[in-house]
């Protein structure tokens, strides 16, 4: 089906685009392929998350607005994000104009959500024969529904996981403990390091475990933190987000 009536913004967190600017790249083909027309605003930045994660929500307004200038002329917000998705649907604020930062907040979308909810893809164009754990974050499970949660007595279900299946080749491992938190959580990662390093080592450790080539997921901030304890230990075990596993064409 073609989605090229509507306009796209593509919205790059700031540590995607420091550290991983192929993210972005893969994410941007990625929509193109699936038949999207995505523009990307020159004038973004931070979304203010790192601030009010940190009790400085009050500081966030100009990034607030900034976000609101750059993205509200768009059909539809898409971002390969789930925490910075998160943030801006639940606490974009703007002063003057409440009523545009609601319509703002109920556009945008992380990458996996808009493929299976807005675009209701059937089918993937991608190739990656190898083994991959599926790293589902807090964020994006808990916050956005993408996955359900194993402490509840619910239907199982995982929407990564089903495009992930939809690969060509693609073997996804079974991990004991799939829904476990990586530790990294932001700010919480410099606070509280010693608590982050050693669940990032857990979580290491049940992909290790089950032989997975790769691990990847929706949010780039959690792979980054699994992939410094992956390089502390010499692994060969590579971390790569969804979006470029499902841009890798056959």
């Amino acid at each position: 089906m073609n989605y090229s009536h509507l306009k796209i913004g593509l919205f790059i967190p700031c540590y995607v685009d420091q550290f991983y600017p192929q993210v972005g790249v893969a994410t941007l083909e990625l929509l193109e392929k699936l038949g999207c027309t995505v523009s990307f605003p020159l004038n973004q930045t931070c979304c203010g998350q790192p601030m009010a994660n940190s009790g400085f929500e009050h500081l966030t307004k100009d990034c607030n607005n900034l976000f609101a200038n750059s993205f509200s002329e768009f059909d539809y917000i898409v971002s390969p994000s789930g925490s910075c998705v998160l943030h801006i649907k639940e606490h974009l604020k703007l002063e003057d104009k409440p009523v545009e930062a609601k319509v703002i907040r109920k556009k945008v979308y992380e990458l996996v959500e808009f493929i299976t909810d807005v675009l209701k893809i059937d089918s993937i164009v991608a190739n990656f024969p190898h083994k991959v754990g599926l790293h589902q974050g807090c964020h994006g499970q808990r916050g956005l529904h993408l996955a359900q949660m194993s402490e509840l007595n619910a239907a199982p279900f995982s929407k990564p996981e089903t495009l992930l299946r939809k690969v060509q080749g693609l073997e996804l491992v079974e991990l004991d403990r799939k829904d476990e938190c990586c530790g990294f959580g932001g700010t919480f990662c410099v606070s509280e390091e010693a608590v982050s390093v050693k669940m990032g080592k857990d979580r290491v450790a049940d992909h290790l475990r089950h032989h997975a080539e790769y691990i990847t997921g929706s949010d780039m901030s959690c792979l980054l933190h699994l992939e410094g304890i992956l390089k502390r230990k010499n692994s060969t075990v590579q971390v790569k987000h969804i979006a470029e596993i499902l841009n890798n064409a056959i």
